[in-house]
């Protein structure tokens, strides 16, 4: 019984190892057997970054993959097809492309007849790519989860939860209880509530997503800034909207300092504003993007050596980083959730003036 486990473990951890290198594009391993540093990166950061299709495998050299949507404004024209089109980025469709070089590298541009990017081309951009694709699913997910819970509540509001219901009234408990009484106002900390809460559950499902390595899961949507900077600047307007008279007081006069030092704290206090939804941004992204990469990279020692003998300690490694991993996604959800109610509950300082 041991020996299965364990060989199941093993494999289990190659296959899903493997899986989530293998991106867009093969990479060709050369005669000796070994792949470049540089081959290695592009492998992983093809799986890092956002597509315009989601790759779900690849037999020899067919790709498998869901083509998603193509959605363009071009001079306020409206152009629609499947990103199929594109061929995994090596062709061009009507007078577009994905750049595969320069800034605006992974992004559609708009072409000439001869190819070249027309750069000041009045083109937006508003596809469905992987990581706009899993957070749709992730609202789904959480809608098909908390909506049922939540008719159960209300039918039955006495009567103890069971299953499942007992297992999402323990996560309740704990931002209920554990964030927001220990950190919000005792009299104001209930409305807040709905907010933390589908915070926490939303930043832990799309981590948890982000290493499940199949179909439909594996988009890097938590660790995408773009969707950091959204969840950051929800907060920063929920916090500062939040705020009492003292808070602002305490930013543009603040009684306990003299009128002389106002030219230094004023600025002081408003780049706080920013820096702390500023640092929720940057943690998030930088923790969740390091492990997907770090997973990657250690697999990839065996291609980088190109011995059969480094296969066992590298996904022994991967196995144990997929721990670290999941402990990441709770630790990371928390850690944004704890913090965003702590700063809502700075903004409401409940001292008066003497």
């Amino acid at each position: 019984m041991k020996i299965r486990i364990t060989l199941f473990v093993f494999v289990f951890s190659l296959v899903t190892s493997i899986y989530a290198n293998n991106h867009e594009d093969t990479i060709n391993v050369n005669e000796s057997n070994t792949l470049s540093v540089d081959e290695i990166m592009d492998a992983v950061f093809d799986h890092v970054l956002d597509a315009y299709e989601f790759h779900i495998i690849t037999i020899g050299e067919k790709h498998i993959s869901l083509p998603l949507p193509i959605i363009l404004i071009d001079e306020g024209k409206l152009v629609t097809f499947s990103s199929a089109k594109f061929n995994h980025g090596h062709t061009s469709y009507l007078n577009y492309k994905i750049a595969d070089k320069g800034p605006k590298e992974g992004r559609i541009v708009k072409i000439d007849k001869e190819g070249n990017i027309i750069e000041n081309a009045s083109l937006i951009d508003i596809s469905i790519t992987k990581n706009a694709f899993s957070l749709m699913l992730s609202a789904i997910i959480l809608c098909a989860i908390l909506i049922p819970i939540g008719n159960k509540y209300k039918k039955n509001p006495d009567k103890a939860p069971k299953g499942f219901q007992a297992l999402m009234d323990m996560v309740f408990d704990f931002v209920i209880n554990g964030i927001a009484k220990d950190t919000l106002p005792k009299n104001k900390y209930w409305k807040y509530v709905p907010y933390l809460l589908t915070l926490f559950l939303f930043i832990l499902l799309n981590n948890l997503m982000g290493i499940i390595p199949f179909f439909p899961f594996g988009a890097n949507a938590s660790g995408n800034i773009a969707v950091t900077m959204t969840l950051a600047l929800i907060a920063l307007l929920v916090i500062n909207f939040s705020g009492n008279k003292n808070y602002w007081r305490e930013i543009f006069a603040n009684p306990q300092a003299p009128a002389w030092l106002y030219p230094i704290l004023i600025p002081t206090e408003i780049m706080g504003m920013f820096t702390k939804p500023f640092a929720l941004m940057v943690r998030l992204f930088a923790n969740i993007t390091a492990g997907h990469i770090i997973i990657l990279c250690i697999v990839s020692v065996i291609f980088i050596i190109g011995s059969v003998w480094m296969a066992p300690v590298s996904i022994l490694l991967d196995f144990f980083m997929y721990f670290i991993e999941l402990l990441v996604a709770f630790l990371q959800a928390y850690i944004f959730t704890v913090l965003t109610s702590l700063f809502i509950g700075l903004a409401m300082p409940q001292h008066e003036e003497n």
